[in-house]
């Protein structure tokens, strides 16, 4: 087998430099995970509107029943820091113009109305000692830029002779949220503005940072990547702030020809817009799947976005179980995992039934977030896919087909083509094949792996020669 790790760097942290069109880049020093990051975060079900004690309690639930199978991360998602948001949720999902907690040096703070532990300036910092105190790590969705507020009151900007209007650029905006104006590239304080909120996370003891609008800047048709410095802004600033911090940049879907920046400045890019719970959208997934599966690696990770599953859309206005059916949510599972996507659960943790917990307990899917785990796609039509994850260091390789019909069909694959397998066919012995959902145990005949597959349903096997 030619399959290697995907990690190519042994320790957490790395530097790394680019050459593009003949010249080098800025080097950057990124925290580098070997372990796709895993999670849950407040967006799919509360959309604005989550509070302190909602946290606290998915926290809690997630210490109780999720953290032994590698689910470490709690993350607040938009808009923590805005008042009476979800009071005009039938006209807005985010008021205009709204009213948002904010310090001196415009650096947004949480809003106490929900975070009432925020009080006195401590910021995130009461919540965060929580999730840290149940062993578990936290996270905050933030936008790009500055807020417009503290451009219009010319605020100072920390470690600067700077205002914020002097560093905001009004030409820069979002084209779905009103809060921030982008910041401008290369004005003094602009880096000083980034360094000054990177440091409050920092005290806050935060973990995980989102940054939205920042991905793929899609207002912009003709500079869809027009955030660029922006990130590198960010990433820079997590460099000086003595904590390790997971960069996470949304929405996408990222842009192909920009990998290597991604690779550079952040761990996790978005290669979807945001992802709901429709056969359509997981279907196109496989696409992406393929377009970025040669990304994936220490420290760099391809993100296929939430998982929709059990109790959503509360924040939304129709709350309700996940439309998936159970085969489509085990399609999902095993695709992330094979790839090797970040998993954040979207669903309300405290209401997950018992189906919905095991599917997110399958030890032996998730293993293969692991950087030594690499996954490839073998073959696609519009019929089906098939998938495979190697483990060299382990000897562990497994075969995943999947079925996109809308009811069941007979799928196969012929291991001797596939690169993977191809030293298991032809000798002396038999070739087994264990399914990772329910158990099941097959022959291979003829060297070929072939099994019924539920409709948008997947079986995935480990594969061994005996």
């Amino acid at each position: 087998m030619t399959t290697k790790s995907r990690c190519i760097c042994s320790g957490f942290l790395c530097s790394i430099g680019n050459i593009v069109n003949g010249e080098e880049k800025e080097r950057s020093m990124k925290y580098r995970m070997k372990h796709a990051p895993m999670g849950w975060n407040s967006y799919d079900y509360y959309d604005t509107t989550v509070t302190e004690r909602k946290v606290r309690a998915n926290a809690d639930y997630m210490v109780a029943h999720l953290k032994p199978y590698g689910w470490e991360y709690i993350v607040v998602d938009i808009q923590w820091y805005a008042k009476n948001t979800g009071s005009q949720r039938e006209k807005y999902q985010y008021i205009p113009f709204g009213e948002v907690s904010m310090d001196e040096y415009g650096r947004l703070l949480p809003c106490t109305d929900r975070f009432p532990s925020a009080k006195d300036g401590v910021g995130f910092r009461a919540l965060a000692d929580y999730v840290h105190g149940l062993g578990l790590k936290f996270g905050i969705h933030i936008m790009r830029g500055i807020p417009r507020e503290a451009a219009h009151r010319h605020l100072p900007i920390l470690g600067s002779d700077a205002l914020a209007s002097d560093i905001a650029d009004p030409s820069s905006i979002c084209k779905w949220n009103p809060d921030m104006y982008g910041i401008r590239m290369g004005e003094p304080g602009a880096q000083e503005y980034y360094d000054s909120i990177v440091a409050l996370y920092a005290q806050w003891g935060v973990d995980f940072i989102k940054c939205d609008d920042i991905c793929n800047t899609n207002l912009y048709v003709e500079h869809p990547y027009s955030a660029a410095h922006e990130i590198e802004m960010l990433q820079h600033a997590i460099e000086k702030c003595g904590r390790d911090i997971v960069l996470s940049l949304s929405p996408g879907p990222a842009l192909i020809e920009k990998a290597w920046h991604y690779e550079t400045y952040a761990n996790m890019w978005r290669i979807t817009d945001d992802f709901w719970d429709t056969w359509e959208l997981l279907y196109d997934m496989f696409r992406r799947c393929e377009l970025w599966q040669n990304h994936v690696g220490c420290g760099s990770f391809p993100d296929c976005d939430m998982l929709p599953v059990g109790r959503l859309g509360k924040g939304f206005g129709q709350e309700r179980q996940t439309n998936f059916t159970r085969d489509e949510q085990k399609t999902m599972m095993t695709l992330w995992c094979m790839f090797g996507s970040p998993l954040m659960i979207g669903g309300e943790l405290t209401k997950l039934d018992d189906w919905t917990r095991f599917l997110l307990t399958r030890q032996e899917l998730l293993q293969m977030l692991d950087a030594d785990y690499v996954g490839r796609q073998v073959a696609r039509d519009l019929r089906h896919a098939v998938w495979s994850c190697v483990n060299e260091k382990k000897g562990e390789r497994y075969l995943a087909l999947f079925n996109f019909m809308e009811q069941p069909a007979q799928c196969e694959a012929a291991l001797p083509e596939t690169e993977a397998f191809a030293d298991m066919c032809g000798q002396p012995g038999t070739i087994r094949a264990r399914e990772l959902w329910d158990g099941t145990e097959l022959i291979v005949h003829n060297d070929c792996l072939s099994d019924e597959i539920p409709a948008h349903g997947v079986h995935v096997f480990r594969i061994d020669k005996k």
